[in-house]
């Protein structure tokens, strides 16, 4: 067993079609929303800010998609967790970049977590749609058939 690992990340191209179906998604709701999509080590593959979004809208944008991807779960699903424990709302607030509103939402492949995306700039209820929205590009990407990486070599080597 080779003493690494091999990981599966978003890919540029993926992530600018789901940053542009949340686009799609928030401009029929009529939200003006700052949009991130980070890959699954939490750096930022591509974003999105309307001209006139507040500048806090971009970074909370990318703290959503940060504590989706560093926790494997959307941001939605903190509150109800939290909010009958005193002692873990007040740690976790410690936490740089944790949000535990909705607009967060990890993207996945099966078990492998490859990404997420955030959303900022309507109620966290439209950031919520918004984000998974562009999740459910991301499944469509899933769904579509893809080529190999063997049958690229293959056609390749003939």
């Amino acid at each position: 067993m080779p003493p690494y690992l091999d990981v599966r990340t978003i890919t540029l191209a993926a992530a600018r079609e789901v940053l542009s179906s949340a686009q799609q998604f928030a401009h029929g709701i009529g939200v003006r929303p700052a949009i991130a999509v980070l890959d699954r080590a939490g750096e930022l593959v591509t974003f999105d800010r309307l001209d006139g979004v507040p500048l806090l809208c971009a970074e909370l944008a990318q703290d959503k998609a940060h504590s989706a991807i560093r926790f494997g779960m959307a941001t939605h699903e903190w509150w109800p967790m939290i909010a009958s424990d005193p002692a873990l709302v007040h740690g976790l607030s410690k936490l740089d970049r944790l949000v535990v509103f909705g607009g967060g939402v990890p993207l996945v492949d099966g078990a492998d977590m490859v990404g997420a995306i955030g959303v900022s700039g309507g109620s966290a209820e439209q950031d919520r749609a918004i984000a998974e929205a562009g999740e459910a590009a991301w499944r469509q990407l899933l769904a579509e058939p893809h080529e190999s990486k063997q049958s690229r070599e293959r056609k390749v080597d003939v």
